[in-house]
């Protein structure tokens, strides 16, 4: 009875840790795992132990006789990586970093970003005795997109705020939330108080098309529409116009795929999870029903990552196309070509909400008068590079598409730290294994760019940490002239948010669903204060 990883597999490697028998690949440091979709497991040398499933912080790892319809297609992609990738010739190469010797209270880190890139930082940290570490964001909750980004209907993939949740009840972890760097306090403050600062701020942009009509209302970023129907603070209020029968989206990534999937969901399949309230009334009375992701290139270069199509592939109720496919592509030369043919000889049923996944095709302006009426579209060629790039071009000719909502997917793009050297071309923070400058560092996305999962800042961080305890041993940071305990005497702390936490979670209790979340910041500061405060009192 093998175990098998499916599709919410975060690529944290906990499960590469607790493996007694070293059948869970690709692993950190070894090749493909920068890489890699996910993990799997070697059906033949797998002792059915159970022990990668306790370890597994968002429930991936499941015996193949507990998979679901849904679940049973990775039962194959498990076993078929090891046909291509065999490991029978490979010792354990994934240890965790061991412990330095750090005297108690002698080494204090301020971690700016209580996003998934930080709270690893942190658990890094805080493995090391005598380390305590200071966790500020700018919201008064934390967790980043693991709380504002992953879909409402992944609750899977959320199930790794638990971990986080460990990782804030340590020894030495102290929360400094609702606390604007640059504008509360500054980035000189944190180095009087700290002798280092690890800046994990993600990527909080997107990348721009650069079209004509790019800024009529109904065109825009992703980014923003995914923040709105997870309740995000800087978008809960935000209107989108959801009177139109067709939506386009602009790439074809794992982010387009959630839009498409929450814009043709049945909300009350929806209303079971910790959608924000008010992007549900919303898209209770929604007239889309088609979405369409356009993509530049082929279906072999697709963005996507296989589980997510599986899990696409999966969806009931919502007709699922291809469109774009190129003549001759063989149908079996990836898994993702294989299963993308599958979809495209299908036939849709009527009456259906569908998503259509077109290939080979280009965005060239958005039109309209004061909003989005149509997207003028042209086909594209594939051409190979010398290096090997496939790339596409536009053939010149054009159709139009009328759509009444334009959202653009084509990634995430980090922004400039203020005091800190930028890479505008790569939007990233230059450094050296994490360093930046004496004392301090960077960690996640604003490191190494928008790429990977939540667990691959696993490994980031213990880079970064690696570094920034090789400073302190050769005496290369500054000890702090100052207490942390000085600074942002007003913001909330561990107590305040899980004043928040019980809040939200009472109230989904009531509904059924995992939380309501809290959507503004009065009201989740509010909740902050005063749950903590008669929790206090014991009333």
């Amino acid at each position: 009875m093998p175990y098998v990883v499916t599709r919410s597999c975060c690529a944290d490697a906990s499960c590469v840790l607790a493996c007694p028998v070293n059948c869970i690949h690709p692993a950190p440091g070894e090749p493909g795992f920068a890489t890699a979709e996910m993990l799997y497991v070697d059906p033949e040398t797998c002792v059915d132990c159970g022990a990668c499933t306790t370890a597994c912080p968002v429930d991936a790892l499941k015996p193949h006789t507990a998979l679901g319809a849904a679940e049973l297609p990775f039962l194959e992609l498990n076993a078929s990586y090891y046909k291509d990738n065999p490991h029978t010739d490979r010792a354990p190469m994934y240890v965790l970093p061991k412990q330095r010797a750090v005297p108690a209270g002698e080494l204090s880190v301020a971690v700016v970003g209580a996003g998934p890139a930080g709270l690893f930082a942190a658990d890094e940290l805080l493995r090391h005795p005598g380390v305590r570490v200071t966790v500020l964001d700018r919201l008064p909750t934390p967790y980043g997109l693991a709380r504002a980004g992953v879909a409402p209907d992944h609750q899977d993939t959320k199930q790794v705020t638990e971990l986080f949740r460990a990782i804030e009840s340590q020894p030495g972890f102290t929360y400094r939330l609702g606390v604007d760097i640059g504008s509360d306090i500054t980035h000189a403050d944190l180095l009087r108080t700290h002798h280092a600062v690890l800046y994990a701020v993600g990527a909080s942009s997107d990348k721009r098309l650069g079209i004509d009509g790019e800024d009529l209302t109904g065109s825009v970023a992703a980014t923003d529409f995914v923040a709105w129907y997870n309740g995000h603070p800087d978008h809960a209020e935000d209107t989108y116009p959801l009177d139109t029968e067709r939506a386009v989206v602009i790439g074809n990534g794992n982010v387009a795929l959630d839009v498409a999937r929450i814009l043709t969901a049945d909300p009350d399949t929806l209303a079971r999870t910790d959608i924000s309230d008010r992007a549900l009334a919303a898209l209770r009375t929604s007239q889309v029903r088609e979405v369409v992701l356009v993509g530049r290139r082929g279906p072999a270069q697709a963005a996507f990552t296989l589980p997510e199509l599986l899990a696409l592939r999966a969806l009931r109720d919502v007709d699922v196309m291809v469109e774009g496919r190129p003549e001759g592509l063989d149908a079996e030369a990836t898994d993702k070509t294989r299963l993308l043919s599958e979809l495209a000889a299908r036939t849709p049923s009527e009456g259906r909400r569908r998503i259509v996944l077109r290939f080979l095709t280009a965005p060239v302006r958005i039109t309209g008068d004061e909003r989005v009426r149509a997207l003028e579209l042209t086909p594209t060629e594939l051409h190979t590079d010398e290096d090997g790039t496939v790339r596409a071009r536009p053939t010149g000719t054009t159709e139009v598409l009328p759509t009444g909502l334009v959202l653009r997917s084509v990634g995430y793009r980090g922004r400039p730290v203020p005091g800190l050297p930028f890479d505008e071309r790569t939007a990233t923070v230059p450094h050296d294994a994490g360093r930046v400058e004496r004392g301090v560092y960077v960690a996640g996305w604003i490191k190494r760019g928008p790429t990977g999962f939540i667990g691959t800042n696993k490994t980031c961080a213990q880079e970064t940490v690696a570094s920034l305890l090789d400073d302190f041993a050769a005496g290369r940071l500054t000890a702090p002239t100052a207490s942390a305990e000085t600074l942002a005497p007003d913001a909330l702390g561990l107590d305040g948010w899980r004043a928040i936490d019980r809040t939200e979670r009472a109230a989904g209790e009531t509904q059924g669903r995992p939380r309501v979340k809290l959507t503004d910041t009065a009201s989740l500061c509010d909740a902050a204060t005063q749950t903590a405060a008669t929790a206090s009192v014991g009333v």
